[in-house]
C-alpha cells in the first residue's frame, strides 16, 4: 500500500490535470492487486480441480469463477483503500479538503430548487420530511436562497388528491406561499427522470443549482448549504452526490440495513471517492446538480437497442453522471457531507421488488456502456459495476450448478483417464488437493469478511464504538450482521437470477410506490419463498445421496433456502427490531444523539391528521375549502364532445359514490372545474340515506365543519 500511502500525502489544492494524474495511478494501482491476486486464486483453483482445466466443464468452472472473484476483490480492495485514507484523515484531493472552512462561510449562496418527485408514496410519511428539511433552512437563516418543488407522478385519485391537501396545509403552516410549489404531471412519461425534466423545462432557468430528494431523504440546512457554496467554489464540478446514511428502521431486517450502512460505508464510500474522484457515479438523491449544463448535456433519449435495450432509459442516475463527465464537467462523491439520510426497505421482500426494477435499468446500461460514444472509462467502468451487481447472482447460480455437475460426474461416473481435448499415449490422471482446496476458500471468506473487520479497527482508531453501543454491543451487532448476511444471500442470488432471467426476455414491470410499514405475513412469505425452499431441499437431498462431504459443502448455500420463509417473516417483525434497540445492539449514533431535523421529521410523522373516516375523495368533494383548492387547481374539460361524458360520470358518482366509477373517470371528473363545482353543490343536498349523506353525517359527528 506504499503507493496509496504516498498519493495520501499530495498538497491539498489539486488542479484538473493533477487529479486525473492520481485517479490514473490510484486505479491502476486497483487493477494490478485485483488481477493479481485473482490470477492467483485462480491458479489454486486450476489445481483444486481434479483435471486441472482438462475438460470443458472445468474451464467454464475455471471462467466463472475468475470472473467472480474478481467481483468481489474489487470491493474488499476498495474498503481497503476507505481503511486507509480514514487512518490518514482523509483524502487531500476531495473537494472539501481543497477548502478551509472559514473560506466556504463566506461564500455567498446562489438560487437553488430542492425537488422531491414522488410517485404513490405515504403522503403524511413524505410531507412531513420535507417540511423537516424546510424547517432546518429556516432555522438556519439561509431560506431565501431555496425554493421547494413537490414533483408528484401519482396516479391514483385518493393520492394525488390527498398530496395536494397535504401541500395545501403544509404551505398554510409554515407560511411558505411563494417557496413551496406543487406540481402533478397530467402525462406519466420516462419515470423519474422524465418527472425532473417537465420540472426543468418549466422552471430550470431559474436556478443556478437543484438538489433532488427522494420521497424518504433528509438532508440539514447545514448541509445544503456547504454543497452549494462548493459548487459555487468549483465551477468545473457538474454534480456533487453525498453519501447518504440509513435511518429509521424499525423492523429487524431494516434495522440490520441502517447499521451496515451507517458502519460499513465509511470505509467502502471513502475509497470509492478516492478511486473515482471527479469521475463519480451520481445515485439519483441526495446530491445537488449544476442546471445549466445538467439541461443541455444530460438529455436522456430513449434507447434504440433490442428487447430490453430499447425504449425509456430506467435507470437515469449512472447514465446522466457519465454524460456530464462527456460534457467535461466532474462529477464528485464527498463522503465528508454528513447530514444526508435516506430510509430502507422494511422487509426482505419489498427490498426485492425495488431490486427487481433496478436489475432492468442496470442491465440497460450494458447497451449505453457499449455504444455511448465519447464516454469516461471511469463511467464505463461505474456501468459495469452497477450491471455485475445483479448479472453476479446468475453467475454464482451457474457456477454452482457446475460444481454440482463436476462432483455428481467424479461420483458417479468412471474415472475418464483421456478427457476433453486429451490425447496420448499417456492418461490424464485425476488429483484432488484438500488443502488448497481449504486455502482458496479461506482467501475468499476473507474478501468477504476482513473488511467488517477493518470497520472495527476503524471504529476503535477514531474513537466511534460508543455511537454503535459500545465496543462489545458494535461487535455483538457486527457478528448478527454477519450471520443475517450469510442468511440472505442465496435468497438474494435466485430472486436476482430471476429478475436479469426476466429482464432479458424483456418481461414488463410495475413501477409503484414502496411500502414503508407494512410487515410481511407467513402466507406471503411462504408464496414468494416456496420455489427457493423445494430447491434447497432437493439439492440437500441430492447432496446428501451424492457424497456426505459434498452435502457438508452445499449446506451455506441450502440451508438458507430451506429456512427462507421464517427467515422473511422474522426479518419484517418491528417487534424484534425494537427489542434488539432496547438492548443497544444494531444501534447508530443519530439514534443516541439525533439531529434537529431528524427530531423534527419524527415529531411530524408522529401527528397523523385525522381524516374523519372519509376518503381523500370524499373529501375533496364535501368540503368546501378542499373543494375550493381543487377547483382552483383543476382545469376547464368540458369541450366538445367531453362535456356530455363529464356529465354522465357526474351523475353516476352522485348516484352510488366513487365506486360507481373507474379510476380513469374519477380522474377526468376531480380534474374538471365544473365536475367538482357541481359535485360538491349537489353532494350537499343528497339524502340522508344516500352515499353522500351518510358521508355528510360523519362529518357532522366530528365537528369538522
Amino acid at each position: 500500500m506504499d503507493v496509496m500511502s504516498d498519493l495520501c500525502e499530495a498538497p491539498a489544492a489539486a488542479s484538473y490535470t493533477r487529479w486525473r494524474l492520481v485517479a490514473a495511478i490510484r486505479r491502476a494501482f486497483l487493477i494490478t492487486l485485483v488481477f493479481g491476486q485473482t490470477l492467483v486464486a485462480c491458479y489454486y483453483l486450476l489445481w483444486v480441480l481434479p483435471y486441472h482445466g482438462g475438460t470443458w466443464l472445468e474451464l467454464a468452472i475455471l471462467g466463472l469463477f475468475a470472473v467472480l472473484y474478481a467481483w468481489i476483490a474489487v470491493g474488499f480492495w476498495v474498503a481497503v483503500f476507505g481503511f486507509v485514507f480514514r487512518l490518514r484523515g482523509g483524502d487531500r484531493y476531495s473537494l472539501l479538503r481543497r477548502h478551509r472552512e472559514r473560506d466556504l462561510e463566506s461564500v455567498p449562496l446562489a438560487r437553488t430548487a430542492i425537488v422531491m418527485p414522488v410517485y404513490h408514496e405515504p403522503v403524511h410519511w413524505t410531507f412531513s420530511g420535507l417540511k423537516a428539511v424546510y424547517r432546518d433552512l429556516e432555522r438556519s437563516g439561509q431560506l431565501d436562497h431555496f425554493e421547494f418543488f413537490i414533483l408528484s407522478d401519482s396516479r391514483d385519485p385518493d393520492t394525488w388528491l390527498a398530496e395536494q391537501a397535504a401541500w395545501q396545509r403544509l404551505v398554510r403552516e409554515l407560511g411558505a406561499e411563494g417557496r413551496l410549489f406543487y406540481r402533478r404531471r397530467p402525462v406519466n412519461l420516462n419515470y423519474k427522470s422524465g418527472n425532473v425534466a417537465d420540472f426543468l423545462r418549466r422552471w430550470g432557468r431559474r436556478y443556478e443549482y437543484m438538489v433532488v430528494l427522494d420521497a424518504d431523504s433528509l438532508v440539514s440546512a447545514r448541509t445544503l448549504v456547504k454543497m452549494v457554496r462548493l459548487m459555487e467554489l468549483e465551477p468545473r464540478v457538474g454534480i456533487l452526490q453525498t453519501n447518504p446514511n440509513i435511518i429509521n428502521g424499525q423492523s429487524l431486517f431494516a434495522r440490520l440495513q441502517q447499521f451496515a450502512n451507517r458502519f460499513y460505508s465509511p470505509l467502502f464510500a471513502t475509497g470509492l471517492a478516492a478511486i473515482q474522484m471527479g469521475d463519480a457515479a451520481f445515485w439519483g438523491h441526495n446530491a445537488i446538480l449544476r442546471i445549466q449544463p445538467f439541461m443541455r448535456y444530460c438529455g436522456l433519449r430513449k434507447l434504440r437497442g433490442p428487447s430490453i435495450f430499447g425504449g425509456p432509459i430506467m435507470s437515469h442516475d449512472f447514465v446522466e453522471a457519465a454524460y456530464m463527465g462527456r460534457a467535461g464537467y466532474e462529477v464528485w462523491l464527498e463522503p465528508g457531507l454528513s447530514g444526508s439520510f435516506e430510509e430502507s426497505p422494511p422487509t426482505l421482500s419489498d427490498e426485492l421488488v425495488r431490486d427487481n426494477r433496478w436489475a432492468k435499468g442496470n442491465l440497460q446500461h450494458l447497451w449505453i456502456m457499449l455504444t455511448a460514444p465519447g464516454l469516461r472509462f471511469a463511467h464505463r467502468m461505474a456501468f459495469l459495476n452497477g450491471i455485475m451487481a445483479y448479472l453476479a447472482s446468475p453467475l454464482w447460480l451457474l457456477f454452482l450448478i457446475c460444481t454440482t455437475v463436476e462432483a455428481a460426474r467424479m461420483t458417479l461416473a468412471p474415472i475418464d483417464y483421456f478427457p476433453d481435448g486429451h490425447q496420448g499415449l499417456f492418461p490424464l490422471w485425476p488429483e484432488w488437493r484438500p488443502e488448497w482446496a481449504l486455502a482458496l476458500a479461506l482467501s475468499t471468506a476473507a474478501l468477504l469478511f476482513l473488511p467488517k473487520i477493518l470497520a472495527l479497527i476503524d471504529a476503535v482508531w477514531h474513537r466511534l464504538a460508543k455511537g454503535f453501543g459500545g465496543l462489545v454491543r458494535l461487535t455483538a451487532s457486527v457478528l448478527i450482521e454477519i450471520a443475517v448476511s450469510v442468511l440472505l444471500a442465496p435468497l438474494r442470488m435466485l430472486a436476482h437470477s430471476r429478475f436479469v432471467f426476466a429482464a432479458l426476455f424483456n418481461v414488463s414491470l410495475k413501477w409503484a410506490g414502496q411500502n414503508r410499514t407494512e410487515e410481511t405475513t407467513w402466507f406471503e412469505a411462504l408464496r414468494t419463498q416456496l420455489p427457493g425452499m423445494i430447491i434447497g431441499i432437493g439439492w440437500s437431498a441430492f447432496a446428501w445421496s451424492l457424497d456426505r462431504l459434498f452435502f457438508l459443502w452445499s449446506l451455506p448455500v441450502a440451508l438458507p433456502l430451506v429456512l427462507s420463509v421464517p427467515t422473511s417473516v422474522l426479518l419484517s417483525r418491528v417487534s424484534i427490531g425494537q427489542s434488539l434497540k432496547e438492548l443497544s445492539l444494531l444501534t447508530i449514533p443519530e439514534e443516541g444523539k439525533p439531529l434537529a431535523i431528524l427530531e423534527d421529521a419524527r415529531t411530524a410523522r408522529a401527528q397523523t391528521p385525522s381524516d374523519n373516516g372519509l376518503r381523500p375523495v370524499d373529501r375533496a368533494v364535501l368540503s368546501p375549502d378542499l373543494n375550493r383548492i381543487y377547483w382552483s387547481l383543476a382545469r376547464d374539460h368540458r369541450k366538445a364532445m367531453r362535456a356530455e361524458h363529464l356529465e354522465s360520470v357526474v351523475t353516476r358518482c352522485l348516484q352510488g359514490g366513487p365506486d360507481a366509477l373507474s379510476a380513469a373517470e374519477l380522474s377526468q371528473l376531480l380534474q374538471d372545474r365544473d365536475s367538482l363545482a357541481e359535485l360538491h353543490r349537489k353532494a350537499w343536498c343528497a339524502p340522508p340515506s344516500s352515499y353522500w349523506g351518510r358521508c355528510i353525517q360523519r362529518l357532522a359527528r366530528d365537528n369538522d365543519l
